[in-house]
């Protein structure tokens, strides 16, 4: 087996005493990933939910190679490039009517947390005081101190408490308890927060929950009768994974903010934006240089990963990835229905071309130990599926044809024969 062992990488979300080594991958097609021995792995969590079309789209790996010919990283302050405006222009006409401003930025995390600091400029350049952001119970919005705060309070963020600031936090709206986080948030609105921060129709890293896109509508119903503030966190969610171009379709929303990265480019180069209303720019648009909006990274607007944006943009624009997405909708309801009544799950749910459900163990939570088990499981019978705690979650990219998909459910049911109970 190909592994990396005692390398000088520090790996994310891994706890060495117990993972200490790594598969080395030195190629990656479509859904596969191939390690140096020639392992081979499907890669059924789109490589922790980046990858759209699968591994190196050939349009978009040509766009990269055409790209570096001409830039690699130019300032964006003062200074602009096609790329850019290209990518902007068409994001523009592809979102909700609207969203009017793009503000480049390189990782999900980085995009919400411009979201929350947009949403308090905007306030405190009009002179309200209004500071407050309100999440949802077991929101996750990355790992930056700004959106480790929005997030749920877990083993994620436990050690960096004392950086976090409090947050409204509003029960997750589970099947017939809508009312009770629709009712939570009214009170929350009434006490004039600066915005409510939510991740639409399923929560990712929180244990893939779903909620209705009614609820998800009534909420952003609530914000706007009380001027809050409402920030669509679709860096998962956004480019096909619930069914729909955008969640937020689904529940006619347009938010006031919105974020993407992940599928923006694919899924081959890091890239992020934060989306906006007019009045959110025009607030911080003045000739006192202290109203500016005050947030950049060295990399801010890359050129290649532009480029890489623009491929992806054209890909779908040929109509071929929404009807992969609805075929693959319907491949993984096929599969996730033989689960409904198994009884070593619970919860077997779907959204669009992600599927979810619950291993009945002992321990819950994302550090149970039978989430390690599962993944050395799976990874010897060939499959990248990264579990969340218990909850076994299948991502794949939409290039995955049904002999792959079998391949990954007969895993899952091998896997709950040895692991599960029920």
């Amino acid at each position: 087996m190909s592994f990396v062992t005692d390398s000088p990488v520090w790996r994310p979300f891994t706890q060495h005493a117990l993972q200490p080594d790594a598969f080395k991958i030195a190629r990656a097609e479509g859904a596969w990933l191939e390690a140096e021995d020639g392992k081979r792995f499907l890669d059924a969590i789109s490589s922790w939910w980046v990858i759209t079309h699968g591994h190196r789209h050939p349009a978009i790996m040509q766009a990269i190679r055409e790209e570096t010919e001409r830039l690699d990283q130019i300032i964006f302050a003062g200074f602009t490039h096609e790329p850019a405006e290209a990518l902007a222009r068409r994001l523009v006409t592809l979102t909700a009517p609207g969203l009017d401003y793009v503000f480049y930025s390189d990782s999900g995390s980085t995009c919400v947390e411009v979201a929350i600091k947009m949403a308090l400029g905007f306030w405190r350049n009009r002179g309200e005081a209004r500071t407050r952001v309100v999440a949802l119970e077991h929101g996750y919005h990355g790992d930056t101190i700004g959106t480790m705060s929005a997030g749920a309070r877990s083993p994620f963020n436990a050690p960096y408490e004392p950086l976090l600031y409090e947050v409204t936090r509003i029960p997750f709206p589970s099947r017939g308890r809508e009312q009770v986080t629709l009712d939570a948030l009214e009170r929350a609105c009434r006490d004039k927060p600066a915005a409510l921060l939510v991740e639409p129709l399923i929560l990712g890293a929180g244990g893939m929950l779903i909620y209705g896109a009614d609820t998800l509508g009534e909420m952003r119903r609530i914000c706007a009768h009380h001027d809050v503030l409402f920030i669509a966190d679709e860096v998962m969610t956004g480019f096909g994974r619930t069914g729909t171009f955008f969640a937020c379709e689904q529940a006619d929303v347009i938010p006031d903010i919105a974020c993407y990265a992940k599928g923006l480019t694919g899924g081959a180069l890091p890239l992020a934006v934060t989306m906006c209303k007019s009045e959110i720019f025009e607030a911080h648009l003045s000739q006192d240089r202290a109203r500016a909006f005050f947030h950049s990274s060295s990399y801010t607007a890359n050129p290649i990963a532009c480029a890489a944006a623009l491929a992806n943009l054209d890909v779908w624009a040929t109509g071929e990835p929404a009807a992969r997405v609805a075929a693959l909708c319907d491949m993984q309801a096929t599969r996730i229905a033989r689960f409904a009544d198994d009884a070593r799950f619970s919860n077997a749910r779907r959204l669009g071309i992600i599927t979810a459900l619950d291993l009945n163990v002992a321990q819950s939570g994302y550090l149970a130990s039978v989430s390690l088990d599962l993944m050395r499981f799976f990874n010897e019978r060939g499959l990248l599926l990264r579990p969340l705690g218990p909850t076994i979650y299948v991502f794949p990219p939409y290039c995955v044809e049904d002999a792959e998909l079998d391949l990954v459910y007969d895993a899952i049911s091998e896997a709950a024969d040895r692991f599960g109970r029920g």
